[in-house]
């Protein structure tokens, strides 16, 4: 197996809603923000190429399934489905992808699920002979949302999903159809019943830590629903990937895509050993 951190669509976001309460002079040192206080994000993916004879790829990003003036309001960069590309690049297509594993379905992770936007066209889903795979929990909650987070769903994303016959509903910390290869951590915090997938020795921490400097406790997202469950939620997953020598893998950190977990005398988490991307790794082994 290897492991391949892909390229998606890049988003420029409020800088004070990514980083919750956190005041601007603290967080505008990690990441410069531009005129409208907006921060770049990456909407990174991750490939396990030939897992138990399977491409399997873990999100899809947010894509280019907004129609201009959404794409513009929530800050899409490309206007072109750059997943696609990437996959390109590595020398596959979305039809060769055996599994698409999504975190959850709010737009940025799941969006790349779609076709670009053709105007007039309706949504079409991509990856045509892959097995959908979505935490039960939170598959409850994107087809009955809460107002505060509806419109980070995609309209008519979970018909799709459903009537394409290719959707599983993940319950445990594994997946019938992948196996015990793959081992699914849930959170709450976030979302109801976020998955993060963790696979040859790499965990996709999809929200619950969005990059290096949301790895430090107290930070969290203004779209996070819960941050105290959020924050309890993270030093239990941090305690245990510390303890087994699992490397975090990262979706929106625009400049880091793995690291490894550390902590300092006083508690405080941090990272080292920070790689821009993966190309090609083979599994990293864990205690």
């Amino acid at each position: 197996m290897e492991l391949f951190s892909l390229t998606g669509n890049s988003q420029r976001l409020d800088g004070g809603a990514m980083f919750g309460n956190a005041p601007r002079a603290l967080w505008s040192r990690w990441i410069g923000p531009d005129e409208a206080n907006r921060i770049p994000l990456a909407c990174r993916c991750l490939l396990a190429k030939d897992l138990d004879g399977r491409n399997v790829l873990f999100e899809t990003g947010i894509g280019a399934f907004f129609e201009p003036e959404l794409r513009e309001r929530y800050g899409v960069v490309e206007d072109r489905h750059v997943l696609l590309d990437s996959l390109a690049a590595i020398g596959l297509s979305h039809g060769d992808i055996d599994m698409v594993v999504l975190s959850h379905l709010h737009f940025d992770h799941a969006g790349g699920l779609l076709a670009p936007w053709v105007a007039g066209a309706p949504p079409q889903l991509l990856f045509p002979r892959a097995r959908y795979l979505v935490g039960a929990a939170h598959w409850r909650r994107a087809v009955d949302p809460h107002p505060r987070d509806r419109a980070s769903f995609i309209p008519g994303l979970t018909s799709l999903l459903e009537s394409s016959g290719r959707l599983e509903r993940v319950e445990g910390p594994h997946s019938a159809t992948l196996g015990e290869r793959v081992r699914f951590h849930f959170s709450d915090g976030h979302t109801p019943g976020l998955m993060m997938a963790e696979v040859g020795g790499v965990v996709f921490c999809a929200d619950l830590i969005p990059g290096r400097h949301w790895v430090h406790l107290p930070i969290t997202m203004g779209y996070d629903r819960c941050a105290e469950t959020l924050i309890d939620e993270k030093r239990a997953f941090l305690e245990d990937k510390l303890a087994r020598g699992v490397r975090l893998f990262f979706t929106h950190d625009h400049a880091c895509a793995v690291a490894t977990v550390t902590r300092d005398g006083s508690g405080r988490f941090g990272t080292c050993e920070e790689h821009s991307g993966l190309a090609g790794a083979p599994a990293w082994g864990t205690a």
